[in-house]
């Protein structure tokens, strides 16, 4: 015999979902996404790609890097760091047009694309305010506060292609590429404060390529900068 169901305890009709809710949710998920992402860019590390061989063979053409915004004024000598043009060393930027520009650039800004942004470099911190940097002794080396460096980390091709001897001026720094023979650094640039850079130009010290895997390695000041003595020149 069949067993009517009581309507007072049958289950409620299910509602349909409310239209847009699936969109709204969406877009929800994404803001926080992207708000992260932005948080993350903006307060601990920012992605780049290096542009050119200057930095070769430390950092490879189109590798990934991060750089740390945590300790952005915190520079030491031997930092490899990505900083801000100061002015001239760089032609003109490009900007992307179209819409896929208008994208590739919002997705940078928030983090999510590296930036390849025209007028940043990455270079290797010499000498900073106070710091009697010149090239080079009978050995063709660096010397910075009267010790001479020895650099491992340096491309083949020479380091005295071009004659110096400054101070580096307080607030600033003196920055080269490891690829001596195929960087316009602050040797090429001599005639405005000494070719160095404000340390407010700093986006921060590289701390690590992520990309390709192959690549993958922790970036961070060589030994040889632990025996150059303290500039007697205030900093």
């Amino acid at each position: 015999m069949a067993v009517e169901k009581d309507p007072a305890h049958a289950p409620p009709p299910a509602t349909p979902r409310r239209k847009g809710g699936a969109l709204r949710d969406t877009v929800i998920v994404l803001a926080i996404a992207l708000a992260l992402s932005f948080l993350v860019r903006t307060f601990l590390v920012q992605a780049f790609y290096v542009p050119s061989q200057s930095m070769l063979p430390t950092l490879q053409v189109d590798d990934r890097i991060l750089a740390s915004r945590i300790t952005g004024s915190d520079v030491v000598r031997g930092d490899v760091v990505v900083f801000t043009d100061p002015g001239g060393w760089l032609p003109p930027p490009r900007s992307p047009g179209g819409a896929v520009g208008a994208l590739r650039t919002v997705l940078t800004w928030v983090g999510l694309l590296p930036s390849d942004a025209d007028d940043n470099l990455v270079k290797r911190v010499i000498g900073l305010g106070g710091d009697r940097v010149r090239c080079c002794d009978a050995k063709g080396r660096i010397v910075v506060n009267g010790d001479p460096l020895d650099e491992p980390y340096l491309a083949p091709g020479g380091t005295d292609q071009v004659r110096f001897d400054i101070v580096v001026p307080p607030g600033r720094m003196f920055v080269m590429g490891d690829n001596r023979a195929h960087s316009e650094d602050s040797r090429f640039h001599l005639e405005k404060a000494n070719g160095t850079v404000p340390l407010a130009n700093v986006v921060g010290p590289v701390i690590a390529i992520v990309w390709p895997i192959g690549h993958w390695q922790r970036i961070g000041p060589p030994p040889t900068f632990t025996t150059v003595p303290a500039p007697t020149a205030p900093g």
